[in-house]
C-alpha cells in the first residue's frame, strides 16, 4: 500500500515527513517506511521533533520513532545504529527497564518507551 499523501507531508530541514494518518505496530509501520523508500521519522533536533508532533497532534495518536533500545546494552539508538544526537524524553522516561524496547511520541512532544506491539500513528522521513 502507498503512502497516499493527500497533503500529508511536511519538509523539515533536508528531510520529508509523511503520514497515511493509520496506526500499526513498529515492524509494521517501519515495514510500511521502507517500501516507500524512507524509515520512520526519527527527530535529531527541536525542529524536527516539532514536525513530528504537528503529525501526532493532527491525529491525536502516538506514534512510534525511529529509535530502538538495543537487545543486550538496552541503550537507545536509532535504526542505523548510531547513538541519538538529541532526545526529549518526558519526564520519568525511559523506565521501561529492558522490557520496553520501542519509542513512542505523545501529544506534547516528549518521548516515552514502549512496548513495539501497540498499535502507533506511521509517519516515515525520507
Amino acid at each position: 500500500s502507498v503512502l497516499a499523501l493527500n497533503g500529508k507531508i511536511r519538509k523539515v530541514g533536508e528531510k520529508i515527513l509523511a503520514s497515511n494518518g493509520k496506526k500499526a505496530d513498529f515492524v509494521s509501520a517501519l515495514q510500511s517506511c521502507e517500501e516507500v523508500g524512507g524509515t520512520l521519522a526519527a527527530p535529531k533536533n527541536e525542529e524536527e521533533n516539532k514536525a513530528v508532533m504537528d503529525f501526532v497532534k493532527q491525529y491525536n495518536q502516538y506514534a512510534y520513532l525511529g529509535i530502538r533500545k538495543g537487545e543486550t546494552s538496552g541503550q537507545v539508538k536509532y535504526l542505523n545504529g548510531m547513538p541519538l544526537s538529541f532526545s526529549n524524553w518526558h519526564q520519568h522516561e525511559p523506565n521501561g527497564k529492558g522490557k520496553e524496547k520501542c519509542v513512542e511520541m505523545y501529544t506534547d512532544g516528549t518521548w516515552n518507551d514502549k512496548k513495539c506491539n501497540m498499535y502507533r500513528l506511521t509517519i516515515c522521513e525520507f
